[in-house]
């Protein structure tokens, strides 16, 4: 399994060479002795921060080979100066050798809750399939910190006799409380996306577990453990799209370069709240033409700022960049859009779905197989 340690640029990798040669150097020609040990003990600190154990060996070895012979050359080799100064670079050097196993250590702790943490957010959030009937579908989430691996976004898309459903939400806060939201969000919506026949009801259905398993947190978990959430049925035939907003950013629509928002109408609470009994607010149909891309976010996109503090805004930002290929190409330019817009690290985590309506009976172009004779 490769590691997922994070990658240093290369260059950082010469910084301890650097200052071994300009240490000894420094040593060689300054006017009182050995004024250049700091920099030897930083090279071999930092190479044990930054190089594997070969290489810090290696660095540990450069040193005590140079401080010897500067010794040498200073005629301090056979008396009690000498002896103290090679004791100090081995001693210097035995505490870079100390660091990189530390860091080594630390390194393979990382990758193992890493790979959990990777397992866990598969298990609860698996990837949609790549196709149900005419809909090509993609998603993707990631984490606002490359570090990170698991949180609070989830989508999910199922095959139901009522058409294809889609939810796509955000649960407030992070954590294993996010994830065990988003475990319960999830599991309600693939039971009741077979049953309910309307998207309010199985908002309700969703609302009641949520409720359910709120029911031994404390008072104010309750009141501020709400879930955001962006549900969609796409009518039997593809021809059109029904959506229910439980306060969660607006849908949109690709088509050629054109990217909009769709109107879902009066958004309603997010999950969660029922406690507060404020009806559900109505459905909204809209028309999904086909070669269309209908795209759906969590506020990660939305809320994502540029320097000055600008929200990104998908209808403004990420129109002229078609046409688009598919749902996966709307996706990775969205991404990029977003990364280069914040010009760093994000606040918040992101979910994408994506689905485009192609052909009816439309196919993927097979591949040639070339048969080998037996012998």
């Amino acid at each position: 399994m490769p590691s997922l340690a994070p990658r240093w640029p290369r260059y950082v990798e010469f910084a301890p060479s650097v200052l071994v040669a300009a240490g000894l150097v420094w040593d060689a020609f300054s006017p009182a002795d050995y004024w250049g040990d700091p920099m030897l003990t930083a090279a071999s600190v930092s190479a044990g921060a930054l190089l594997s154990l070969r290489h810090t060996l290696l660095i540990g070895a450069a040193i005590i080979c140079g401080v010897f012979a500067l010794t040498v050359k200073d005629g301090t080799a056979g008396d009690l100066v000498g002896y103290l100064e090679l004791i100090n670079t081995l001693f210097a050097a035995l505490m870079g050798v100390g660091v990189n196993r530390v860091v080594a250590r630390y390194g393979r702790h990382l990758d193992v809750v890493r790979t959990v943490a990777e397992a866990a957010q598969r298990a609860v959030l698996p990837a949609p399939p790549e196709r149900i009937g005419p809909l090509a579908i993609a998603a993707r989430y990631q984490a606002a910190q490359s570090e990170a691996r698991i949180g609070g976004d989830a989508y999910a898309v199922q095959r139901t006799p009522f058409g294809v459903r889609l939810l796509i939400a955000d649960v407030r806060g992070k954590g294993l409380g996010a994830v065990s939201a988003v475990s319960v969000l999830l599991g309600a919506f693939r039971e009741a996306a077979e049953e309910e026949p309307d998207l309010a009801t199985l908002a309700d259905r969703m609302e009641r577990a949520l409720l359910r398993e709120s029911a031994h947190t404390s008072e104010e978990d309750r009141l501020e453990g709400f879930i955001t959430a962006l549900l969609c049925e796409v009518l039997p035939g593809a021809a059109g799209l029904r959506l229910l907003n439980c306060g969660h950013p607006l849908p949109y629509l690709c088509h050629d370069d054109e990217v909009r928002a769709l109107d879902t109408g009066d958004p309603g609470l997010p999950l969660g709240m029922g406690t507060l009994e404020v009806e559900r607010p109505l459905t909204a149909d809209r028309p999904f033409p086909v070669g269309s891309t209908l795209l759906l976010v969590t506020d990660g996109v939305t809320e994502a700022r540029d320097r000055t503090g600008r929200f990104y805004d998908p209808a403004t930002e990420l129109a002229g960049h078609g046409p688009f290929r598919g749902p996966q190409d709307v996706i990775d330019r969205l991404v990029r859009d977003v990364e280069h817009w914040t010009g760093g690290p994000r606040d918040d985590d992101m979910a994408v779905l994506a689905l485009t309506r192609q052909m009816e009976g439309r196919k993927r172009t097979p591949r040639t197989v070339i048969s080998r004779p037996t012998r």
